[in-house]
């Protein structure tokens, strides 16, 4: 099977998703925003073939993979955008305007 790493941070004004996907193409990953819930599905198809004097090898493996993101409520679907060069997947996702920023809590010793 195969489990893509995935990368979650935000920043002043976006919520980043960042998703290595190597060897694969665009062709081969389906992304959807559904519920505040992003979804990142794909199939990975990696052939092996060689030929050599007298003899012939190929290797096959194939996965399918499923991540999901959990999001804000209130995102803007048409303001995400995803762009994939060199096997990583990226996605940008604008925060809702009035979003509740976090709070650092301090941590005391006992």
């Amino acid at each position: 099977s195969f489990e893509p790493s995935i990368d979650v941070w935000e920043d002043d004004k976006n919520i980043n998703v960042k998703a290595e996907l190597p060897g694969m193409d665009e062709k081969d990953i389906e992304l959807n925003l559904t519920d505040n819930m992003l979804s990142i599905r794909g199939e990975k198809k990696d052939e092996k073939e060689d030929k050599k004097d007298g003899y012939f090898y190929r290797e096959s493996r194939y996965g399918s993979f499923s991540r999901v993101v959990p999001l804000p409520e209130g995102i803007d679907a048409q303001k995400v955008e995803a762009k994939f060069n060199k096997g990583v997947l990226t996605v940008t996702v604008p925060k809702p305007e009035g979003a509740a920023s976090g709070k650092k809590i301090p941590i005391k010793t006992a």
